[in-house]
């Protein structure tokens, strides 16, 4: 057994555990990343890089059909090989080198093993040959071990060994048919996707498709599965799971009915890697999301951080980059007594997890979303007033696609007079969310939006039709 130490010990080395680190180091500590798995975390190998890369061939094709002059030029359908192929030259083939190299090039220390907490700053990695190796930490340790997907209590599901994200998104030979539980970003985004490769797509989503977003979003997703093939079941919940003799997976629903097929994946959730990661040594409950100051400090450890999904405040990646900026500066300057700019807004803390979050659901519409929705405003009794806008009547729509379909809404604070909240459905939306980011982080009034005049004819015309609704 070894023994080293640092001024900050990093467990996971995600892009959270890696910004955690970079910051740190940039501030002058010495810094380590404990990692089980592959650098660069579920993000670069099973999440939003591999599945961004299998779905926008079907985004791409869809926008080209939709064309006149570039649809009769369009005769095949996605050569799912070649998709699969450049999925795996965008994960580097699960190959994490390009990653180790740049946390050496930061000046960071990698030691590779399993990670637990065994005391106040402490942590013991135990590697695949049960070397263990104790790390002490001077001034903090950060647990950044993200998330896993929720396998919900139905009988026999496991037993048929169902899929999560990970199979979904690193999957090689594409199944004939797919059965998706769960009607959330993931499961959208898988039902989609396998859609697009021609598999026979079935969604159970007993309370519809993402519910975290405004209802017409998940309604117009909904829409275009159906059209494109699949069934989306709603008002239903799996009773029970099994495999039959040719090996397909059959589910009994509640209403009497069976679905089959070669597969079924789960996506009904997510759960905090924390089972074992020590946090009893600590007075920690395993297991548990790590609740969290605006610093990213866990509540009751003054030496302990959790940053990334692990907090439970953001299940995004750049949400979790962003708390990861302010966690690693925030830790250097308390290493240092320096001053603590704690403040809302302020460098050392992470305000936008609580009213400006954007987010891209990267579905068939995309669909993306910013600050409140409706229905979250009003329940954080703001004076609201709704604005929503179909961007078919916009000239630059017709630059799209020959007949786009999409819609807009605008939450605006009627009190202060600014936007505290935005959402876009249609092709391509994804490119106009940081505007509305912008102004609702920077609290830009209606006034002043006025003279913020979008170019003509793009579907950004979209925040003038606003303000004339909204009116001066």
């Amino acid at each position: 057994m070894t023994s080293r130490e640092y001024d900050l010990i990093v467990i996971g080395a995600g892009p959270v555990g890696e910004n955690v680190a970079d910051r740190a180091t940039q501030g002058g500590l010495s810094v380590v990343v404990v990692e089980s798995e592959l650098v660069g975390g579920e993000c670069s190998y099973w999440a939003c890089i591999p599945s961004k890369a299998l779905l926008r061939p079907g985004a791409a094709l869809r926008a080209a059909r939709a064309v006149g002059g570039a649809a009769q030029a369009v005769t095949g359908e996605i050569d799912v090989a070649a998709s699969l192929h450049r999925r795996d030259e965008l994960v580097h083939h699960w190959d994490d080198t390009s990653q180790v190299d740049w946390l050496h090039g930061a000046g960071i220390d990698l030691v590779r093993g399993h990670g637990r907490l065994t005391g106040e700053r402490e942590v013991t990695v135990t590697d695949a040959d049960g070397v263990e190796t104790v790390l002490v930490a001077r001034h903090a340790v950060t647990v950044s071990t993200g998330s896993a997907a929720l396998l919900p209590d139905i009988p026999g599901l496991r037993e048929v060994q169902p899929w999560t994200s990970r199979e979904a998104t690193g999957v090689q030979d594409v199944p004939a048919s797919l059965v998706v539980l769960g009607g959330g970003v993931v499961g959208s985004e898988m039902a989609t996707l396998f859609t697009s490769f021609g598999a026979t797509v079935t969604v159970i989503a007993r309370s519809g498709l993402l519910g975290g977003v405004e209802p017409f979003a998940g309604e117009a997703v909904a829409r275009a599965l159906t059209d494109a093939g699949a069934a989306v079941r709603t008002g239903v919940e799996v009773e029970r799971a099994a495999r039959d003799g040719d090996g397909d997976v059959v589910l009994s629903l509640s209403d009497g009915s069976e679905v089959r097929a070669a597969e079924v994946l789960v996506a009904t959730g997510r759960v905090p890697r924390t089972a074992d990661i020590g946090l009893e040594s600590v007075g920690l409950e395993p297991g548990s999301w790590l609740d969290v100051d605006d610093t990213l400090r866990v509540r009751g450890v003054d030496w302990l951080y959790a940053v990334g999904d692990v907090n439970h405040r953001a299940l995004l990646t750049h949400q979790g980059k962003y708390q990861a900026r302010a966690a690693g500066d925030v830790i250097a300057a308390r290493a240092q007594a320096a001053e603590i700019d704690d403040a809302p807004w302020g460098a050392h803390v992470a305000t936008a997890d609580h009213s400006a979050v954007p987010q891209v659901i990267f579905t068939d519409p995309e669909v993306a979303s910013v600050g409140h929705t409706e229905k979250s405003a009003r329940a954080a009794g703001l004076d609201v007033r709704v604005i929503d806008y179909d961007l078919s009547w916009l000239a630059g729509s017709s630059e799209l696609a020959d007949d786009y379909q999409g819609r807009a809404r605008a939450i605006v604070d009627e009190k202060r007079r600014v936007l505290v909240g935005a959402t876009f459905v249609g092709q391509d939306v994804g490119e106009m969310l940081h505007a509305a980011t912008i102004a609702i982080v920077g609290e830009v009034s209606i006034e002043r939006l006025w003279h913020a005049v979008p170019s003509y004819p793009t579907i950004n015309e979209v925040w003038l039709r606003w303000l004339e609704e909204f009116g001066r």
